[in-house]
């Protein structure tokens, strides 16, 4: 898919190191005073990119990774599958991840990894995506809510270091209606 100079596509085993820089520093970025800082400065791009091959060469037909690519150059990262309640897989579809390179926050890479991702799962015949994001990242609750997400009732805490940190369940129906 192409979209304002942006070529969106399936990612490739030689794109891990790309998304891992891309997941790490939009840890970093997006989670600074959300979560313990020792933990954001523990992150490595090497162990990332290792995780990232490991679960790309062990593959996952049901889990779709997308990338972004801006003049050659990849700039966002979304990554689909089968909603997960703990390890059992539930038939309903979730965005497990989204990031974008810190300096290309707002540029509209991650509404077009978002739509893409919405598109995808709609012509798969979901009736709806659902998603965790922190319950303090404001940021990423405006970005889904404008995008047609919202709170469906289901908190959990999601642990980092010991600390917890709440998250929050969102939905959005993926039948008769399209990406705001």
């Amino acid at each position: 898919m192409r979209v304002n100079g942006l070529v969106i596509r399936e990612m490739t085993l030689d794109d891990c190191p790309h998304v891992a820089e891309i997941r790490v520093r939009g840890w970093q970025s997006a989670y600074q005073g959300l979560m313990p800082q020792s933990y954001l400065d523990g992150l490595s791009v090497a162990e990332d990119t290792a995780r990232r091959r490991a679960f790309f060469e062990r593959g996952d037909g049901d889990v779709v990774n997308l990338v972004a690519e801006r003049q050659g150059e990849l700039v966002g990262w979304a990554c689909h599958g089968p909603y997960r309640d703990g390890e059992v897989r539930t038939g309903e579809i979730e965005l497990y991840a989204i990031y974008v390179r810190p300096d290309r926050v707002g540029s509209g890479v991650g509404r077009a990894l978002l739509a893409e991702s919405v598109a995808r799962c709609a012509a798969a015949g979901h009736e709806r995506m659902l998603l965790w994001v922190l319950k303090e990242n404001a940021p990423a609750r405006r970005f889904y809510e404008r995008s047609g997400f919202g709170p469906d009732g289901a908190e959990e805490p999601f642990e980092v270091d010991g600390v917890a940190i709440p998250e929050v369940r969102y939905a959005r129906p993926l039948t008769g209606t399209a990406l705001a």
